[in-house]
This record gives C-alpha cells, structure tokens and sequence, in this order.
C-alpha cells in the first residue's frame, strides 16, 4: 500500500514555572506543560500520528521518560528523529495537520509561526501543514485551564 494514514493524541497538564511550547513555539507565560521534555502536546501528537502511520511504536517507545538524555529535550528534535526513522523504513511525510485544545493562552496569533516550525522539522512544505486551535467550551480539565490537548493525523507515502 503506497498510503497510509496515522492518528496521534497527547495531553500535558499546566504547571507554573515552566516554559511552555506548543508546536516549537515558545509562549510568554508564566505556565507551562508538565512533562520530561518540553512537553510540546501538539509536536507529540504528531510524532505519534506519523509513528502509527508507518506501524511503529508510540513516542514513549522511542524517547522513554527514564531515559535522562530526553529531559527538557525539544521536541522538534524528536519529531525530526521520527521523520528519520521513517526514511530509513522507507516512507516519508505526505502532510500532517493538527488541533490544539486550550483555554489558555491564545493561540491563533502565533499558528503561523508553529506551522513554518513544523514544516521545517518534517521537510515539509508549510501548505502541508494543518493546524487549528480551539478551545473545550469550559468542559472538564481541559476547560478548566488545567491541561492543553493536541489531536494529528498524518499522511506518509511509500519512498
């Protein structure tokens, strides 16, 4: 099969007196995600989203939480081990797109910027590239503002 398609979620909950980083973008908060590396929700979805595309094992198989070497690591390194790790299992990113869930902060100003960071970390043109923001209308921890959630898909091609 020449296509196949992947689904990827991840969750973080908000604590103070982190950075926080959504898509490789840096936000001017006092908050951020809970995490052993910067605990990009949005750039771990998708890694899982193109790791299921291609039948592997989820992120946490790859960069494990005991492993010291991924603390605070960027998470746009990961996600360019992954597209590497494809490669060499021969596919490649097609396009990918995205959608962060979060009261706070806003984030619709700054999607451009986490697109261009995003297309650069898979090799992908920025028009391959979805991304959305919306909010969970109040509901549950995500409401709350105690947590920031991210869904992706992916599309990889055989190389």
């Amino acid at each position: 099969m020449p296509y196949r398609i992947g689904h990827g979620y991840d969750i973080h909950r908000l604590v103070a007196g982190r950075p926080l980083v959504l898509g490789g973008v840096r936000f001017d908060t006092d908050y951020g995600l809970d995490g052993h590396s910067d605990a990009d929700c949005v750039t771990h979805a998708i890694c899982d989203a193109l790791l299921g595309a291609a039948g592997l094992p989820d992120i946490g198989h790859f960069f494990p939480t005991t492993d010291p070497a991924y603390e605070n690591i960027s998470s746009q390194l990961l996600l360019q081990q992954v597209v590497a790790e494809l490669r060499q299992r021969g596919w490649a990113p097609v396009n990918i797109d995205a959608t962060v869930i979060a009261e706070k902060p806003r984030i619709l100003s700054r999607l451009g910027e986490m697109k261009l960071v995003l297309a650069n970390s898979t090799g992908l043109l920025v028009d391959a590239v979805g991304l959305k923001a919306t909010t969970n209308e109040g509901v549950g921890d995500l409401g709350r503002s105690l947590a920031i959630a991210a869904h992706a898909v992916a599309l990889i091609r055989k190389v």
